[in-house]
């Protein structure tokens, strides 16, 4: 996850202190994301292979357990807006001749919905960057010259055909693969002042993802999951997660994460440890992946023991920010794995607690 502005977590814990919910805080938190031009969302999200932006997101509300997603979404610099509408209107209950509220939509239908809806509109080219741009071309122009090398070792070999991937460490390197690029997703967990907790994620995708191609973030169970905690003194729960989509679709590892914490009596972190060894790295589903890429922020609320947040990744490196009601400045935390360490085989897992305000 990107870098954190320091006015992000100030106005999301002003709104907790005005008694906003949850669900409002976190969508605020990443619509501030989605507009800084140095995430992976909104503006300055990755490019297509046509050099179009398409972002996915979602939101969840542990109070009602709502979940509203968009997904391959273009012309909206704020994705997860029409989330929380979705969500909104899936609380109203069913439409005209007992139609169901939609909780995800995708492409042409869900900018349809959001103009309907009366959320702004904007152009693929406001969302651009000279960064995003000139990687787009940077990208276009290497996948060129592995779709070329490709062509000739098929055209001279004795009818056998090498899959292009084979041929990319062959290429002279600027140190940039075709595939490498910001995974960068944003998101936001939060427990509010009457214990309810929501979860927030947004993504422009993989840079040059085929166009239609849908990640974690608008995935139900992988992107995000939040749940109130129950009278049977189980805690509430949030996450959010981050990393190579295809990785957390198939592990669904929002809800896994959430799942194993709500489970298990041991600390959240322990939890949340063992469901990226056991669920992730070591999962049977990417058993054939080398390199396993993923992170997740999980938020636990005891409502008498106060809230443990964990943060684990796989990646290089996770930046997060934090902040609670009796904090007087937010904290950040640039997450890194041990120098030793490989990633997409090693984790990394920290944490901190806060007590329970009096």
């Amino acid at each position: 996850m990107p870098v954190v502005p320091a006015c992000l977590v100030c106005i999301a814990m002003k709104m907790i202190h005005d008694r906003c919910c949850a669900l409002d805080v976190v969508s605020a938190a990443v619509a501030i994301l989605e507009d800084s031009p140095f995430t992976n969302a909104g503006i300055g999200s990755n490019l297509n292979l046509c050099g179009n932006v398409e972002c996915d997101a979602s939101i969840m509300d542990g109070r009602s357990l709502q979940y509203g997603a968009v997904g391959a979404l273009s012309g909206v610099q704020n994705p997860i807006k029409v989330c929380r509408a979705l969500i909104q209107e899936q609380m109203k209950g069913p439409l005209s001749c007992g139609r169901i509220p939609p909780c995800v939509l995708v492409g042409n239908g869900a900018l349809q919905w959001a103009r309907n809806y009366g959320i702004q509109e904007t152009t693929t080219s406001s969302l651009l960057t000279k960064s995003t741009l000139s990687a787009y071309r940077k990208h276009k122009r290497r996948l060129s010259a592995v779709d070329q090398n490709s062509s000739k070792k098929r055209d001279t070999s004795d009818n056998h055909i090498q899959p292009p991937c084979l041929v990319v460490d062959s290429l002279p390197s600027d140190g940039v693969s075709c595939i490498d690029s910001l995974l960068d997703t944003v998101g936001a967990v939060c427990v509010d002042a009457s214990g309810n907790v929501s979860s927030a994620v947004s993504s422009g995708g993989i840079a040059l993802k085929h166009p239609g191609r849908v990640g974690q973030a608008s995935m139900y169970g992988c992107g995000c999951w939040a749940q109130n905690g129950t009278k049977d003194d189980r805690p509430s729960v949030a996450c959010s997660t981050s990393g190579c989509g295809e990785h957390l679709m198939k592990t669904l590892l929002a809800k896994e994460c959430c799942r194993s914490v709500l489970g298990s009596g041991d600390c959240s972190a322990m939890a949340v440890q063992r469901t990226f060894r056991e669920g992730f790295i070591e999962s049977p589903f990417l058993a054939s992946v080398d390199e396993k890429l993923g992170g997740a922020l999980v938020l636990s609320h005891h409502h008498d023991e106060g809230v443990e947040l964990v943060w684990a990744h796989t990646t290089e490196t996770m930046c997060l920010g934090y902040m609670s009601s009796v904090s007087s400045t937010p904290k950040f935390q640039l997450s890194s794995l041990p120098a030793s360490a490989t990633s997409g085989k090693s984790l990394q897992v920290q944490g901190v607690n806060f007590k329970q305000p009096p």
